[in-house]
């Protein structure tokens, strides 16, 4: 049987490619001389599929699409095609497609290929443009002519779809040589995905939570946001940002409060400013005189440095300040000018993560430009700079920033003065964190810091302090620790200016998930063409009985323990993902239809077992273009395909089509048959394998040539006496699963004998 790869080894897949190998030699017909513009490309049906499928591990949108006339005219017999594709979309000499090589994918469109195909490349590069690169792609023909698949990664659905469409419409512009405004698109699909996708730190932590290392499944909570779920069930940890489910809220409540800061982690002997709150102008200009200037004016309760204005060193400066202060926040404090640079320390679990310092920005003068202008020159237009989450630096802008305006003005300019050649002015005397200095902090300063978040009660916080020397302890040179906050920003410390970034992502999944913990609880698949839902069920007993609360997602409803939550058909993906959130759950048992799997994917991206109880490959035929046994094969592996290295597939060994699947598990194979003299069988057991087969109407669990017989079939009411031939099927299948589960013995023949006959 043919085997194609994608990024799931050894996935087999459909073996029809409608690519030409070489030149297209055909001579154009008569239709030739049809205007180009009337052909089309259109898209009878999208289907998101949110979770491994049988194209792919990760989430895809397969489109089925009408090339229409275009059947008869493959890329190498329109004029003009290949330069004005390569022109709208350069960055397609990237993709290496079947050759293997740069410009693989060009040399197809050159040599002749189908319109599916490209668009399956295009969609793909406007995502990669859009922000979101790499992924999976594949174009494959149906039985229908002109009709084909194509599929593509899916980062977001609404983002991959707008991809989708727009990749249509610039293929057929470079088909009916049309304008195409491709820059447009492309920052309307960035703008898209900025919205949509998750921001960097979140994606900072869930790509290390689901790295090859960790394997920690993610599911994201809102189809906008940052809310994640880490784990399954019971297991699970949630995480928001830089938040977890371990940050409370008084601890949040207190680090906006930067008084209560203050005097919380100044009594446990950390090292802060003098100060203190002010009630108006005149109170901040007597609280300045009381400390001795220079001073600072900040908020009492404001983020991200906003309002914050230091070394002031007049009554002046500081009525300017406090006027802008007070409109940041609730409240306003004045407090001791620290000497030094501003750095940003990221405490994680206690333990130091990474550290940042802060830059200084400044602008040179030209004799010619504005300040404005200078800083859209010199500062601004570094490709770092913007408002977006993703920009490691922001915009400075004089008119909305009061505190980069009072150091203009502090140095005898306005946003309009035009500099001298030469002169320097400075703009933002502490801004972004952009140099790392993780490998250089001192330990007393480390623990200073960690000791400060604990007292606030943060497991992951952002302790700002201000020193001049980061190396050295902070009281021997008057530093101090000006700030503690709640979900701190991680882009500083993922891509710093200087220095080396810090894997601060997989340090919180470390801190969440300590000592190789992957956040999973047994899940069960169960695919097969009959007997999935009395299988799912009776594994579900099994679980039970073994003392964990067990969700089930079946044909027959939505069930926690044995309170049903969904009376209705569950067998889908949005059932068995209630299941895998709810938290109350230690073991989630799921049936698989063919149905589910090709129309939404699994819910799950690896499960401990994997059940096929059977292959009936014309049950399946009629429905999303099936109509072969090879076909069926490809959509019933996906099961097997999902099991985990330390799980179990589960196979039944009468069928020759399932027999062939075993070597495809990463896991072990555990076969099951009413004849234990089957030859799959015996060769298993031969091997030291697992089975599980009846004999003499008894149950037996067989690992290579110990049995052990568990219950005979005539307790089982479920089987009628051992004489509904397809019901123990279903019974020896559950049994192994449970097997697979560690579940003892007695406890499945207890689970088999008061199993309830519907």
């Amino acid at each position: 049987m043919p085997r194609y790869f994608d990024d799931k080894p050894g996935l087999l897949r459909c073996p029809k490619v409608r690519c030409l190998p070489r030149a297209y030699t055909r001579q154009p017909s008569c239709a030739w001389t049809d205007d180009m513009k009337s052909k089309d490309i259109k898209f009878i049906e999208i289907r998101y599929l949110r979770g491994p499928n049988i194209w792919t591990y990760r989430p895809a949108i397969e489109a089925v699409v009408d090339i229409g006339e275009l059947e008869d005219f493959p890329s190498n017999t329109i004029p003009g095609f290949y330069e004005r594709l390569s022109a709208l979309l350069p960055s397609l000499i990237e993709h290496r497609c079947s050759y293997g090589e740069r410009g693989g994918f060009l040399r197809r469109v050159q040599e002749g290929t189908w319109p599916a195909h490209i668009l399956e490349h295009v969609t793909l590069e406007l995502q990669n443009l859009a922000g979101m690169p790499g992924g999976f792609g594949k174009a494959r023909e149906t039985s229908t002519r002109g009709v084909y698949k194509v599929v593509v990664r899916a980062w977001h659905e609404d983002v991959t779809r707008a991809c989708l469409y727009a990749g249509r419409d610039l293929l057929l512009a470079a088909i009916r040589d049309t304008p195409f405004d491709v820059a447009g698109t492309v920052a309307h699909l960035a703008d898209m995905a900025e919205r949509k996708l998750l921001g960097p730190s979140t994606g900072c932590i869930v790509e290390a939570a689901t790295a090859k290392e960790r394997r920690i499944p993610a599911i994201r909570l809102l189809a906008t946001g940052n809310l994640v779920q880490l784990g399954y069930g019971a297991r699970s940890r949630r995480i928001w940002t830089a938040e977890t489910d371990r940050t409370s809220a008084i601890a949040e409540g207190i680090s906006r409060d930067k008084d209560l800061t203050k005097t919380l982690i100044s009594s446990c002997g950390v090292p802060v400013p003098e100060g203190r709150l002010v009630d108006s102008v005149e109170d901040a200009c007597e609280a300045a005189d009381e400390i001795g200037f220079p001073v600072v004016v900040k908020p009492s309760d404001g983020n991200h440095a906003r309002g914050v204005f230091t070394n002031l060193v007049s009554r002046a400066e500081v009525e300017s300040a406090y006027a802008a202060a007070v409109e940041e926040g609730s409240g306003v404090i004045v407090e001791r000018y620290v000497r030094g640079s501003e750095h940003r320390l990221l405490i994680v679990g206690g333990k130091l993560a990474a550290a940042a310092r802060g830059e200084v920005a400044r602008i040179i003068g030209d004799g010619q430009s504005t300040v404005n202008q200078l800083i859209d020159i010199q500062i601004n237009s570094d490709p770092r700079r913007g408002a977006a989450e993703e920009f490691v630096l922001d915009v400075i802008d004089l008119a909305d920033n009061p505190v980069a305006r009072l150091e203009v003005t502090r140095q005898g300019f306005t946003p309009e003065s035009i500099p001298p050649a030469g002169r320097e002015v400075l703009i933002v005397r502490s801004g972004n964190h952009t140099d790392d200095v993780t490998d250089l902090v001192h330990p007393e300063t480390a623990a200073t810091a960690s000791l400060a978040a604990r007292i606030v009660g943060l497991d992951i916080a952002g302790v700002d302090l201000v020193c001049e020397d980061i190396s050295r302890p902070l009281d021997e040179q008057r530093g101090a620790i000006v700030e503690v906050n709640a979900g701190p920003g991680l882009l500083m410390h993922l891509k710093p200016q200087f220095g080396k970034p810090r894997p601060v992502g997989q340090a919180i999944v470390d801190e969440l998930f300590p000592n190789g913990d992957d956040g999973r609880i047994p899940v069960v698949g169960v695919s097969g063409s009959l007997g999935k839902t009395t299988v799912a069920r009776l594994i579900t007993r099994l679980l039970a009985l073994s003392g964990k609360h067990t969700g089930l997602a079946c044909s027959s409803g939505l069930f926690v323990d044995r309170r049903c939550i969904d009376a209705g058909d569950s067998a889908n993906w949005g059932a068995a993902h209630r299941i895998l959130m709810n938290r109350a759950v230690e073991a989630a048992v799921f049936e698989n239809g063919s149905d589910t799997i090709l129309s939404e994917g699994l819910a799950y991206d690896r499960c401990q077992v994997g059940v096929i109880t059977n292959f009936d490959a014309a049950r399946h035929f009629g429905r999303y273009d099936v109509s072969t046994a090879e076909q069926v094969f490809t959509i019933l592996r996906t099961q097997v395909d999902l099991v985990l290295p330390t799980g179990a597939a589960v196979l039944n060994a009468s069928q020759p089509m399932l027999v062939e699947m075993a070597p495809l598990c990463d896991g072990e194979v555990i076969f099951f048959a009413a004849d234990p003299t089957l030859p799959a069988i015996v060769e298993h057991r031969a091997q030291g394998k697992r089975a599980v087969y009846a004999r003499n109407g008894r149950v037996i669990l067989a690992s290579g040539d110990q049995e052990r017989e568990i219950v005979g079939l005539h307790g089982v009411p479920l089987t009628s006496d051992g004489e509904a031939e397809f019901q123990v099927e279903n019974v020896l299948a559950a049994s192994a699963a449970a097997w697979a589960l560690g579940i003892g013995p007695e406890i499945i023949r207890t689970g088999l004998e008061t199993f309830p006959v519907a």
